[in-house]
């Protein structure tokens, strides 16, 4: 059975850090593209950063850019997703996917594994 089980989530104040981590299991993603979504309370999930089978392949949305960094150590099936200068309106529910596909993306219908989540709450 494949899973996918995201950890590192809490509650920190603005400007501060944290690393979320996503480990997979039940078959390896070496070769899929794996991103990393957002939710947050009364607002659709939202799409923050992907990255394809080839580390150098990321992609992020743009109020994340310079501030959240994604990473993948392929000999753990791991995902992390390096978060920086968090602000309120980072505060989410946090999600990591694995995609069919190799190379990041941001469309969702392109992601077939889900995990449940962890919670992350900026406070100001």
């Amino acid at each position: 059975q494949v899973q996918l089980v995201e950890s590192g989530g809490g509650a920190v104040q603005a400007g501060g850090s944290l690393r979320l981590s996503c480990a997979a299991s039940g078959r390896t993603f070496s070769s899929n593209a794996m991103g990393w979504f957002r939710q947050a309370p009364g607002k659709e999930r939202e799409f923050v950063a992907a990255i394809g089978w080839s580390r150098l392949n990321t992609y992020y949305i743009d109020s994340v850019k310079g501030r959240f960094t994604i990473s993948r150590d392929n000999a753990k099936n791991t995902v992390y997703l390096q978060m920086n200068s968090l602000n309120p309106e980072d505060t989410a529910l946090y999600s990591c996917a694995a995609s069919k596909t190799n190379q990041a993306t941001a469309i969702m219908s392109l992601y077939d594994y889900w995990g449940q989540g962890t919670q992350v709450t900026v406070s100001s």
